[in-house]
């Protein structure tokens, strides 16, 4: 175990703030577990903080030994109440490193935790930028605010070359600072049961003749619901043995629905809402392929690589990371974004061409298991930590 100069008996910590509410197995709690269960094996203490307790399930897959669980409710404001909550929790634990999720970058944490018992301070870049983010370098204003306000960040990481890009184009930092390490899929909880596939058939009443094509993402139009529903409707035009399904919630769902009544779409489209576990409950099963129609500029593509680790095509926008993600024509189709004409053809083909998906479908396991393998990519991060 390193002890890393703490007094005996101190046992050294990190401390991960995420700002999200733990309340389904996703790929930020499948990161948190992973992250944990490889602190725990070099005797490290991990201290989760999110912004209310985990739900039931969610505590129970986060059930390592090493692991406890903090609320910071108002991490992503990082206003004086949160930065002393914050030193609160540093205080408690004597953490020896504070790693930054899904808050703000122009916070003061940094300084709080340098302050308190914090010998690093990371930071990871998950934000999506507006649909057509242009790379350039900030205002000196901003800058000069910036390295002043993140003066004691030990290092910036970067889930994709694309957030690289913007990251160190934005001059927000020296370049030094900032480091790539892609998400990833915990490839221990794919499975190939197709017993998996029959259940979510049944739970949502979709015929079994019908073919299955998935979004997974929020209700909202960022991530170009309207595009799917359109798509859809273009699709059922030519092949009613399709059934689409969105799985996912979000303020415009409701509105999203009327929509899709008024398109016509029927029952051809099922809107599951939240989903606790796609992995368990069987969404990437059931899909015979997989969309992406994202209209910002995705900083990654979670979904897609998770859709990818489960042998299925995935047919996505040509935005931000995502090219990363997908190799067109080997492990899925890159589309325009909005380009609902290129979709429902890409689809079409895909459905019409059963050898063409598995071919697919298997360059994809291949893919993430060389680059968005969760385990591989959480020791590097472990190993950026100065941890041995």
């Amino acid at each position: 175990m390193t002890n890393n100069g703490k007094h005996p008996g101190h046992t050294p910590t990190v401390i991960s703030v995420f700002g999200v509410k733990p309340v389904r197995i996703g790929g930020t709690e499948t990161f948190a577990r992973e992250l944990s269960l490889q602190l725990g094996e070099r005797g490290w203490q991990s201290a989760l903080c999110f912004l209310s307790e985990p739900t039931a399930e969610v505590r129970q897959f986060l059930d390592l030994p090493n692991i406890s669980f903090e609320v910071l409710a108002n991490s992503t404001d990082g206003n004086q109440t949160a930065r002393k909550d914050l030193a609160g929790i540093m205080r408690k634990y004597r953490a020896d490193i504070l790693h930054l999720h899904y808050v703000s970058f122009l916070t003061f944490y940094s300084w709080a935790a340098r302050f308190r018992s914090a010998r690093q301070v990371f930071f990871t870049d998950h934000h999506s930028r507006p649909a057509g983010h242009i790379q350039s370098r900030a205002p000196l204003w901003k800058r000069a605010a910036a390295r002043l306000i993140n003066q004691p960040l030990t290092k910036v990481v970067c889930v994709s070359n694309y957030g690289y890009g913007c990251m160190t184009a934005a001059d927000l930092l020296p370049r030094s600072r900032f480091q790539m390490i892609y998400n990833g899929v915990d490839l221990s909880r794919v499975s190939a049961d197709p017993l998996l596939a029959t259940k979510f058939r049944e739970r949502y009443s979709i015929p079994a003749e019908r073919a299955i094509v998935t979004q997974v993402s929020w209700i909202i139009p960022e991530k170009g619901i309207s595009d799917f529903l359109e798509t859809a409707r273009l699709v059922l035009r030519q092949d009613r043995r399709v059934q689409f399904v969105l799985v996912g919630d979000g303020i415009d769902r409701e509105q999203y629905a009327r929509d899709a009544a008024e398109m016509g779409l029927g029952d051809h489209i099922t809107w599951t809402g939240m989903v606790d576990d796609p992995f368990g409950e069987g969404v990437f099963h059931a899909a015979d392929l997989v969309c992406q129609f994202s209209r910002w500029e995705e900083v990654f593509g979670w979904m897609i690589a998770e859709a990818m680790a489960h042998g299925k095509p995935v047919v996505a926008t040509r935005v931000g990371g995502i090219p990363e993600v997908i190799d067109d024509g080997v492990t899925g189709y890159l589309v325009g974004r909005a380009d609902t004409a290129a979709m429902s053809d890409r689809i079409l083909q895909l459905l019409g061409d059963p050898v063409l998906r598995g071919r697919m479908g298997a360059s994809g396991r291949d893919t993430v298991a060389t680059k968005f393998d969760l385990r591989k990519n959480v020791a590097q991060l472990i190993e950026s930590y100065g941890i041995s």
